[in-house]
């Protein structure tokens, strides 16, 4: 594979930024980061399973914008209970799990359409030619929104998830005004569009995500369109970004690790581990911050009230004190408890759909190429691995089987 591009930063310096901090502790303070640095595994997971403690609503640290608010307002990412499990209760009413494995044969048929357009030779990249069009048709079909719509919200995603700025040497904390406002016409474009869509629905009802989302009640309320944005935005990014980011990572890691490949082609009951271990070598959203709502004692440190946590998944996924040989990928590690979507209550709505995915996409590549190499005469682009662990662009070599 080709090296990085010059100022690209790199997963390995991302890898040993994080483990140069645990030599600090599972548990601490960092002053240039001015927050709680969680990095163990049980701590993590003790972290994120009390949410009374560890609040998800971050605003009071954020500069207030008004398209950012309208966003926020249906986001329960962000969101504590009791407001959390009503928002939670009516996407679960609509984005069930049947629903999700009804999905099958159309995310199969998709996957072989796309790769049909595309098979022409002997290359392709595996973002541009699959890992971004089949779960973006995929979730917006599942809303009512126009695939053919899909380069926008690919402009959308590249602006609020490709942050090149992002340096371990500052707050990772603070978000500046000047970053709220560069990336603020992108969520007043995405907030238009997406109100546009909601309205249409509310006077033109299909039997999609989006109108069964104006349907659903909790306690007899229903949400109104503005709630409506921040769900269907964070589905329609969420949603996709995440496959997107797997589909890359196991392609990566399976030209990394070779053997591993040849076990999941003799038995493709394997691959389901083979994902899950993806997931956890290559963690897609390496972190998640809360804030403390009271001091409380976590490892051998107390965070006081106030205090800004910052839980990073990469690093807790990486713990030797839960993961043998943490840095080694191993298709047959079990148990594989890794965090990477989460856990309680804000454990990710979409992980069944990303996994389901992820399956059915990689069983295809691998029933129709019998050989599939990262290509060495051209660049693989990588996101900022302190924002994203994913790639960009992914040049292949491909044989037909």
């Amino acid at each position: 594979m080709t090296g990085p591009h010059p100022g690209q930063r790199t997963l390995p310096e991302f890898l040993a930024w994080l483990e140069q901090s645990r030599q600090r502790g599972q548990v601490h303070y960092d002053d240039r980061q001015q927050c709680w640095q969680i990095l163990g595994h049980p701590e993590a997971e003790a972290v994120l399973a009390d949410p009374a403690t560890f609040s998800s609503d971050l605003s009071d640290l954020l500069p207030q914008q008004e398209d950012f608010e309208l966003f926020e307002r249906g986001n329960f990412v962000r969101m504590d209970p009791p407001r959390h499990r009503m928002l939670r209760g009516l996407v679960s009413q609509a984005f069930t799990p049947r629903m999700v494995a009804g999905l099958t044969p159309r995310i199969a048929e998709v996957t072989e359409e796309i790769l049909d357009a595309s098979d022409g030779g002997d290359r392709l990249d595996l973002i541009e030619d699959l890992a971004y069009p089949l779960p973006v048709i995929v979730i917006a079909e599942l809303l009512g929104i126009p695939t053919s719509d899909r380069p926008v919200f690919r402009r959308w995603a590249d602006a609020l998830f490709e942050r090149g700025d992002v340096d371990p040497d500052q707050s990772l904390t603070s978000v500046s005004e000047e970053a709220v406002k560069a990336v603020a016409p992108t969520m007043r474009e995405m907030n238009a569009y997406l109100l546009e869509h909601i309205r249409n629905r509310r006077v033109n009802p299909g039997d999609d995500l989006t109108s069964k989302l104006l349907q659903a009640q909790v306690d007899g309320r229903r949400l109104d369109d503005g709630e409506i944005v921040g769900f269907v935005g964070l589905l329609l990014l969420a949603g996709h970004i995440t496959t997107t980011a797997t589909l890359g990572n196991a392609v990566l890691g399976f030209d990394e690790h070779p053997d591993a490949v040849v076990e999941v082609r003799v038995d493709p009951t394997l691959l389901p581990a083979a994902i899950e271990e993806v997931l956890r070598h290559r963690t897609p959203f390496p972190r998640l911050g809360r804030l403390a709502t009271t001091d409380v004692a976590v490892g051998d440190a107390v965070i006081p009230a106030r205090g800004v946590v910052v839980v990073w998944l990469a690093a807790a996924n990486r713990d030797e004190r839960v993961f043998a040989e943490p840095n080694r990928f191993d298709i047959h590690r079990v148990p594989n408890p890794h965090l990477t979507f989460g856990r309680g209550i804000h454990f990710c709505l979409g992980a069944p759909l990303a996994r389901l995915e992820a399956k059915i996409a990689l069983g295809i590549l691998l029933e129709r190429y019998r050989e599939i190499r990262v290509a060495t005469d051209a660049p693989v682009e990588h996101r900022n691995p302190w924002v994203m662990v994913s790639v960009s662009k992914l040049p292949l070599e491909v044989r037909r089987a």
